[in-house]
């Protein structure tokens, strides 16, 4: 049996604003640093055991990623497949616009260039199957919108609470494979 933990990457200025940050490359606040390592005292303090950290290329995953490697010294490679959903026309848009919302309940909509929500669970839901044989335990830092296709894959979930399933910045999940 192995485990799977998942970290949203710490605070954003446009997490703050309310805007949807998506694929766009927005930087941690000092905030964000913090919370990123309090998370790495959190694991070592714990003693929870991680083989290998994998994080989203965008800049907030990968300095969240490496804040906690350098509390636990855990190893960490950057994995391209966890990068965020890109929302389209919808990035740096209010996140509590309710044209995105509503667009957020067709799974196959691309957001005028972004990504659909079927393609993106197609690409974590891979790189979930692979993770799963190989017997170490990982913790995946990335974004929101990864959190809530990686918690589809280990509970059954409604169109209505996966689209308000949420994670806070930091926060982190354990799953069992």
């Amino acid at each position: 049996m192995s485990f799977l933990y998942f970290a949203r990457h710490g605070q954003t200025v446009w997490n703050v604003e309310n805007k949807i940050c998506g694929k766009t490359d927005i930087a941690l606040t000092e905030a964000g640093h913090l919370q990123a390592i309090e998370l790495g005292k959190k694991i070592k303090t714990d003693n929870i055991k991680i083989d290998e950290i994998l994080y989203s290329p965008l800049i907030r995953a990968a300095d969240t990623a490496r804040h906690i490697h350098e509390q636990t010294g855990i190893p960490m490679k950057m994995e391209p497949l966890l990068v965020e959903q890109c929302f389209g026309k919808y990035e740096a848009t209010p996140r509590d616009n309710p044209d995105f919302f509503e667009a957020r309940q067709c799974f196959v909509d691309s957001y005028n260039g972004g990504e659909s929500m079927l393609h993106l669970a197609q690409r974590i839901y891979n790189l979930l199957d692979r993770l799963k044989n190989d017997g170490k335990t990982y913790l995946l830092v990335a974004h929101g919108g990864i959190a809530r296709v990686v918690n589809s894959y280990f509970f059954d979930m409604t169109n209505e609470e996966y689209g308000k399933f949420k994670l806070e910045n930091c926060e982190i999940l354990r799953y069992e494979f």
